[in-house]
């Protein structure tokens, strides 16, 4: 095998400018990792802010964009058991992702299911394993409760949809636009919010009076304090991104603490070896076998080849999206 790979490098000193393909060493690998031969990976909105210098890797990770990947194992570190090369793997990564081969954790890997397409592995780690997390682990989420999904029709948003819709749980999504309302509820959601005509506190109100028991919210800025308004007693509020803003003024504390709200946020990328290798486990038991029986599916909206990978990154930038955004090097 030759000692070199492409990957897709960022000019550190013009971050605006295009990304470009350009060759590195192949990454070494420890004993508890496999080495993989990438075919393709996701695209997540991380990877712009680490384009644009506000996202760095965690210390230690790879320089290289990319948070998910699918591909097919090569080599197995000497502690590796339960993997062999070619078996198709999917997996978060905290760096690197942006390149023809990758190291990874075996701990952290998944298997593929047969009826899902390269394509479709590549967008499945990221978007499933936050939601997971967030709606699952955080939030607790159980039969029968209802939870307000911001963002429905993103990557996210849509992978948290299809895990309530698989657990029982109802949902009300915002999105811009009746396209995107329409995709999310072909997911699953039953109370389609169009934020840029209507105000969800009050369509929330109007149709559960009682409220949601969890939210997942992108967005922060003032819909923290709105998001209070829509909350059962003990709710829970998870946080993943800040596109409305980092900073909730006049947070509402009398109405936080009479409804004892818990507000949290959470990012995977800075989580120890530990932590991940956990969750996967716990998503792989859980949720993995619902790919092969159809009931959770990995939404695509495109795949571009590496060569458009620029164009690729405009389209996230527009936040034209409607499910995950994938890059092949086939």
């Amino acid at each position: 095998m030759n000692s070199n790979m492409q990957y897709l490098a960022i000019d550190e000193q013009h971050p605006d400018a295009a990304l470009h393909i350009a060759q590195c060493r192949i990454p070494e690998f420890s004993a508890t990792q496999v080495l993989v031969k990438v075919s393709a990976f996701g695209v997540n909105r991380a990877d712009l802010l680490q384009r644009a210098g506000h996202y760095p890797p965690p210390p230690g990770e790879s320089d290289i964009l990319g948070l998910e990947v699918c591909g097919a194992i090569v080599s197995l570190g000497e502690q590796v058991t339960g993997w062999q090369p070619g078996e198709r793997v999917c997996a978060i990564v905290a760096g690197g992702g942006y390149a023809q081969y990758i190291a990874i954790e075996a701990s952290h890997l998944m298997r593929v299911p047969d009826n899902l397409s390269d394509a479709e592995g590549a967008g499945l780690a990221e978007v499933f394993l936050t939601a997971f997390q967030a709606m699952h682990s955080i939030a607790k989420l159980q039969h029968g409760q209802k939870a307000l999904i911001h963002a429905g029709a993103s990557g996210v948003g849509i992978a948290a949809t299809q895990l309530c819709r698989l657990w029982g749980v109802e949902t009300a999504v915002t999105a811009s636009s009746a396209e995107k309302l329409a995709v999310c509820e072909a997911q699953g959601a039953s109370l389609l919010i169009n934020y840029t005509e209507q105000d969800f506190v009050s369509e929330i109100r109007q149709h559960w009076p009682a409220g949601v028991n969890a939210v997942l919210d992108m967005v922060a800025g003032d819909y923290v304090n709105r998001n209070l308004n829509v909350m059962v007693m003990d709710g829970i509020m998870v946080y993943l991104a800040m596109m409305g803003g980092r900073f909730a003024e006049k947070l509402d504390m009398a109405k936080l603490l009479a409804k004892r709200v818990t507000i949290t946020g959470s990012t995977l990328r800075n989580r120890s070896t530990e932590y991940k290798a956990q969750l996967v486990a716990a998503f792989t038991q859980s949720c993995l076998p619902a790919f092969a029986s159809g009931e959770l599916q990995v939404v695509i909206d495109r795949v571009y080849g590496v060569e458009d990978i620029n164009a690729c990154h405009a389209t996230m930038q527009r936040n034209a999206t409607m499910g995950k955004l994938v890059v092949s090097w086939s």
